[in-house]
């Protein structure tokens, strides 16, 4: 039946010039839809896994975002806790964990969406993946080389060492002073008594 009609309006001549134009522009379009949808795919890094994630993400704390409702931990990484302290480079007290998720929240903000692609879960369920910025910047050595978060070789087997080695010789975020590293301040040590 389309292929008749299709027939009978080339066949009118006064409808011939209108018709045409009209199908031109339909594949137009369809071209222009089919190219943007194909940027928009290749704009991310390609997935390692078979599960990715992507959207706005929301900033829980300096190690783990949350999108759609899902919490996702930065893989390999490890930023201080929201409630710990470090001391800066005169021996004053700040709230290195509330730093790092501030930061890591303006970084995100500058390239949207974030992706995040699953590489485990951890005891808490939560997603364990590799995200990256819209622009493709891996979020987790963006932490760790301003000195935000530490690579875990424990769980990273040293994937972000170069990255904390440029952090610590420039003494940027933590490495300007004193910290403790997160996964020991969870287990209860903390910074000397100043005095």
């Amino acid at each position: 039946m389309p292929q008749e009609i299709h027939r009978a309006l080339l066949a009118r001549s006064d409808l011939r010039p209108r018709f045409i134009r009209a199908e031109k522009l339909i594949q137009t379009c369809t071209t222009l839809a089919a190219a943007f949808a194909l940027s928009a795919l290749l704009s991310f890094p390609a997935p390692s896994g078979d599960s990715a994630t992507a959207g706005r993400a929301s900033v829980i704390d300096g190690d783990t975002i949350e999108i759609h409702g899902e919490r996702i931990r930065l893989n390999g990484i490890d930023a201080p806790e929201s409630r710990q302290l470090c001391r800066d480079s005169s021996g004053k007290e700040y709230r290195c964990g509330q730093a790092a998720a501030l930061a890591l929240d303006d970084y995100l903000a500058a390239s949207r969406p974030t992706r995040c692609v699953e590489v485990d879960r951890d005891r808490y369920r939560r997603i364990v993946a590799d995200c990256f910025r819209a622009d493709g910047a891996n979020v987790a050595a963006w932490l760790v080389r301003h000195g935000h978060a530490l690579d875990w070789p424990r769980y990273s087997k040293g994937r972000y060492a170069d990255d904390q080695q440029t952090a610590r010789q420039g003494k940027v975020g933590i490495w300007r002073g004193l910290f403790i590293e997160p996964w020991e301040w969870r287990r209860g040590k903390r910074l000397p008594v100043s005095g």
